[in-house]
């Protein structure tokens, strides 16, 4: 693996600049963590009737997670800071024949909204944030976006990856801290994150979360 072949980050940055680099990534090719399908751990959770109600994708990317629940003939949202990214989601969903909004938002904001949500997706968002401040004020915007009982499952990249490339590890530790106010830690398991490059999958968390 090169320098220039290893992911930095994956969707979620939250500033100007950074939405300004993370769209010129969409505008040079396919970014390594755009595997042109859902993560097989989502994937198992719609298998296991999981992903229900309204459905948020967050850091949605170019959309697969939120068409996986469309195809479910679910409500279906995603929103990503990068406007390329989110003009391929929507050319995706008309080429599948899928109703699907799709949203360019910082995450930072999504309260603004004004909606609520059953079921939020997230892979690879709660990573990216560079900013330590940043992840319990996600989880604000988060919990303002949900009504009590729904489920937040989250994919994250683990302080089990060995090495250096890529976007943070996270540790358990870090999930709990962020979500320790008006939240239920149902769950940290093992899991893993599909990518393009080599290796081919990454070391990651799955975080159940409920909205108390």
């Amino acid at each position: 693996m090169t320098e220039t072949e290893r992911p930095t980050t994956l969707t979620g940055h939250t500033n100007v600049r950074e939405a300004e680099d993370f769209d010129s990534v969409y505008m040079q090719g396919i970014p390594p963590w755009d595997i042109g399908r859902p993560q097989p751990a989502f994937a198992e959770l719609a298998e296991r009737g999981l992903v229900a109600g309204r459905v948020l994708d967050a850091g949605c990317g170019t959309g697969e997670h939120t068409l996986m629940a469309a195809a479910l003939g679910l409500e279906a949202t995603g929103f990503d800071v990068a406007a390329t990214a989110i003009a391929i989601a929507n050319t995706k969903a008309r080429d599948r024949g899928l109703e699907a909004r799709f949203l360019q938002l910082n995450a930072l904001a999504l309260s603004s909204l004004g909606e609520q949500f059953d079921t939020v997706l997230d892979c690879g968002l709660f990573h990216s944030f560079g900013d330590d401040d940043d992840r319990p004020r996600f989880a604000k915007e988060l919990r303002a976006s949900m009504p009590v009982g729904a489920h937040y499952y989250m994919l994250c990249f683990s302080d089990r990856q060995a090495g250096d490339w890529g976007p943070r590890r996270i540790r358990q530790e870090e999930i709990r801290d962020s979500f320790a106010e008006g939240w239920t830690v149902d769950s940290i398991n093992p899991a893993k994150i599909d990518i393009t490059i080599d290796p081919h999958h990454a070391e990651a968390w799955l975080a159940v979360i409920t909205r108390m």
